[in-house]
């Protein structure tokens, strides 16, 4: 029995090595439940790519940022406050899977930790209120 490394334990079941389950635990007593349906296993998890869940298409994204007028601008914070828009029709749903897409296409370094918001007005482009390290910004 393992525990933690959800990818390798994805790929273990869908090799019919072994089968995942999740437990419920109660006050008194846990339900144990078999996992059936592994793709979704895997999109919760981000081990495959959901665009429902996400908001994000699997392409290279087209993004604008400005510096956040309003944001901490202290120089020697490792972070930025950023507005951030997508212009290539996409939106924010799950701030890791955006972080991770921006690590790899960007290199950005994308806090998925604390606060962050949206704003915008209906037919308009939306901008996300996120906070990247200072340095990985290009």
């Amino acid at each position: 029995m393992t525990h933690g490394d959800q990818r390798a334990a994805y790929e273990r079941a869908v090799a019919g090595e072994s089968r995942l389950f999740a437990v419920w635990p109660g006050q008194w007593s846990s339900d144990l439940f078999e996992i059936d349906d592994l793709d979704e296993f895997a999109k919760a998890l981000g081990i495959k790519h959901d665009e429902e869940r996400t908001g994000l298409k699997d392409h290279i994204h087209k993004v604008e940022w400005i510096k956040d007028p309003y944001g901490n601008d202290n120089p020697r914070s490792q972070y930025l406050d950023i507005d951030v828009t997508l212009t290539c029709g996409c939106s924010i749903n799950d701030r890791r899977a955006f972080a991770a897409q921006m690590k790899e296409q960007q290199g950005w370094v994308i806090a998925t930790s604390g606060g962050w918001s949206k704003s915008g007005r209906p037919g308009g482009p939306t901008t996300y209120s996120l906070r990247a390290r200072r340095k990985s910004l290009t």
